[in-house]
């Protein structure tokens, strides 16, 4: 980890994640948890400069970050997963990381997250994840960057549901589905694009007490 990581925060980091890990009860190699760590000390230092995410503390990207890009990790199924609008690489990173067989690919339009991504990528050694600097909607498959459809598409904080699907579907296989991660159920998006999901899954994430929802569309 960069050294303004203290050694003692470290270790409470670990031992946050390490907690986290086991109330969810997600099986995560020490490997991978070594690897989530760097992760979050890449966010850390980056953001000192870059401003990727509001959440400030390391400790709290424990939770806000990575138990909660990790809740929907039952629900991926996939070989081709791609995560729009994603940032800092959120969830794609941690999916990533814990998913060594799933190839990802996430896509943002601000120079700045994709770099960091690329970072992260080159850090980190995820041959599995892959970076696009571009706007969603200009995306054509297949392409050098997309030569196959996405059996998954998620997001975590992109748009609503309505734009969201409206601006990606060109890109989702045969058979695919959405996974759009919510706080609350949000019926008004229901109601507003006239899209009804075909499931709604409640998240647990360790140590937080707000509302999580997966919205399953298909």
């Amino acid at each position: 980890m960069p050294a303004n990581l203290k050694q003692e925060a470290r270790a409470e980091l670990q031992a946050k994640l390490e907690a986290g890990l086991q109330e969810m009860g997600l099986q995560i190699t020490a490997e991978q948890q070594h690897k989530l760590l760097e992760y979050v000390a890449l966010i850390y230092k980056w953001n000192q400069v870059h401003n990727l995410t509001a959440v400030r503390e390391p400790l709290d990207m424990i939770t806000l970050h990575i138990l909660d890009s990790l809740s929907v990790l039952p629900y991926v199924d996939c070989k081709y997963l791609l995560d729009v609008g994603a940032g800092a690489g959120l969830p794609s990173i941690p999916l990533a990381i814990c998913l060594p067989d799933l190839q990802v690919t996430a896509i943002d339009a601000v120079q700045k997250k994709v770099s960091f991504m690329r970072q992260v990528k080159a850090q980190l050694g995820l041959g599995n994840f892959n970076v696009i600097h571009g706007r969603i909607e200009e995306q054509e498959v297949p392409s050098k960057d997309m030569p196959e459809k996405f059996e998954i598409i998620t997001s975590r904080a992109f748009s609503e549901i309505g734009l969201f699907v409206k601006l990606t579907k060109h890109l989702l296989a045969d058979g695919g589905k959405w996974l759009a991660m919510k706080g609350t159920v949000p019926q008004h998006e229901f109601d507003k694009s006239g899209i009804q999901p075909a499931e709604v899954k409640v998240l647990k994430v360790a140590g937080l007490d707000a509302e999580r929802h997966l919205i399953i569309l298909k």
